[in-house]
């Protein structure tokens, strides 16, 4: 397990590690989703050479391992695919309340999920995302306008994630609506709603900052290429 100091400095271990170990593909101390479940890998603060082994193992040859909140340096022969900073939100007094019109999204929903994902463009969303969380989503004559999720899970907290509104139906408070109601789902179950945001993105933050949101510290998304001559190797031992 990681030596941050808090479970948020490095959800994507801390989520694989808790509540979501039960997605967790594991190589030593380094864990990942399965790739049609999220993208992102759990990497130690520390890693060692063979941490990076492990990884390399784990993804394969040329393959693109997402590291949230990594803040350290990539191994010789390895690539850097994105580089993002971005800032990490925590609940400061968000005025969670249910919404009537929002409806729960199971896998029946995934086609129009993802075609929403398509033309918005909130963040990586895979065919068993879904199963990461509760999602839910605003329909306007049967068809998926609005929608937002969960998605990381350290101990005692969740992620609200993909949220994102059809071009035709923003500015009518939809986006709001939806976080604050997967807010009060996460306080149901005793946990604090947390999100991510590129740093960039001013127009989002004001948002959840209006909501009740606060910073809580600037954080990094990494893409890391698995150098193509990385060698298969046996797991490590768990």
């Amino acid at each position: 397990m990681s030596r941050a100091d808090h479970v948020l400095d490095n959800p994507a271990l801390a989520s694989l590690s808790g509540p979501h170990a039960h997605f967790a593909e594991r190589r030593g101390r380094v864990m990942r989703y399965p790739l049609d479940v999220s993208p992102w890998v759990g990497m130690p603060d520390d890693p060692s050479a063979r941490d990076w082994a492990d990884l390399a193992a784990l993804a394969g040859p040329g393959a693109e391992a997402p590291l949230p909140a990594f803040h350290g340096e990539l191994p010789d022969g390895w690539e850097t695919t994105f580089d993002v900073d971005g800032v990490q939100l925590v609940d400061d007094g968000v005025e969670a309340v249910p919404d009537p019109e929002a409806v729960v999204l199971t896998a029946a929903d995934v086609p129009q999920m993802t075609d929403l994902v398509a033309r918005t463009r909130p963040g990586p969303f895979l065919p068993r995302t879904v199963d990461m969380g509760t999602y839910l989503g605003i329909r306007r004559d049967g068809a998926l306008v609005a929608m937002a999720g969960e998605r990381l899970r350290p101990p005692g907290w969740t992620e609200l994630s993909a949220v994102c509104v059809d071009a035709k139906f923003r500015g009518q408070g939809l986006a709001t609506r939806l976080i604050l109601a997967l807010a009060h789902e996460v306080r149901l179950r005793g946990e604090t709603p947390f999100l991510h945001a590129a740093a960039d993105n001013a127009n989002a933050i004001r948002l959840y900052e209006a909501l009740g949101f606060r910073l809580r510290r600037d954080t990094r998304f990494l893409g890391a290429r698995v150098p193509e001559h990385a060698a298969a190797r046996e797991p490590a031992p768990l």
